[in-house]
């Protein structure tokens, strides 16, 4: 088995097919290699919205943990309850933070995403994450190439330093195009938010509405200087 302490630039090859670009065959993969100790940390926005369906063909009990800040659009918490209904058999977790907005602010004083974004997403995103995947070999992710620059160098397979684990992105060759024609083929419940000028959606204090295609994340932390939360960093 693949894990972070074994990794020697393995020579892993998938196939780019039309239909899937290689998703399918690597979630396939990923399950077959790593059964139960995998897990997939979704946001539930429209990539996630495709691999739950794409993981669902493979393995219809998989563990699927959303990272729930407690700060998240209504419209999220929504879509969530719809894919539970969609697919019953599928362990959806909303993994919390250890600190409420409460002991947050006590803490930290009120509104820290305005004050100090990164700390905030720290303690509300990356110490949750982190613990989730204290019990995983890897972890799977909805990153695609064509989503930023900091984006364009990611592979289907990656050592992640950040959380000393393998991070597997089966949708890295799928454009923006690519995700909505399989949504509306497939008739998927999705986050209304997408269609009110979100292409990506996160925390509600932090996300605002992006019309433009030249960067898919540009309604993200407007105005802070910041582009990631820190998951996909090392």
């Amino acid at each position: 088995m693949l894990t972070y302490n074994t990794w020697e630039n393995p020579e892993i090859s998938f196939e780019i097919d039309e239909q899937y670009k290689g998703a399918l065959e690597v979630i396939k993969w990923s399950y077959e290699q790593y059964g139960k100790d995998i897990v997939y940390a979704c946001s539930f926005g429209i990539e996630g919205i495709v691999l739950i369906d794409l993981i669902a063909k493979v393995q219809p009990d998989a563990q699927i943990v959303f990272l729930d800040t407690d700060v998240h659009f209504k419209e999220t918490y929504e879509t969530i309850e719809r894919v539970r209904e969609k697919y019953p058999t599928l362990n959806i977790v909303l993994k919390k933070p250890a600190l409420t907005l409460e002991q947050q602010a006590q803490q930290f004083g009120d509104k820290l995403w305005e004050t100090n974004p990164n700390q905030c997403c720290n303690i509300r995103k990356l110490e949750p994450l982190n613990e989730v995947l204290s019990g995983a070999k890897a972890w799977i992710s909805g990153l695609r190439r064509e989503q930023s620059e900091t984006r364009q160098n990611v592979e289907f397979i990656n050592k992640d330093n950040r959380f000393k684990s393998i991070k597997i992105c089966p949708l890295i060759h799928w454009t923006w195009k690519d995700v909505w024609r399989y949504v509306s083929k497939h008739e998927l419940t999705y986050n209304v938010l997408h269609d009110q000028g979100y292409p990506s959606i996160g925390c509600s204090h932090c996300t605002k509405p992006a019309f433009t295609l030249e960067d898919l994340r540009a309604g993200r932390w407007q105005g802070q200087g910041k582009t990631e939360c820190g998951l996909h960093t090392e």
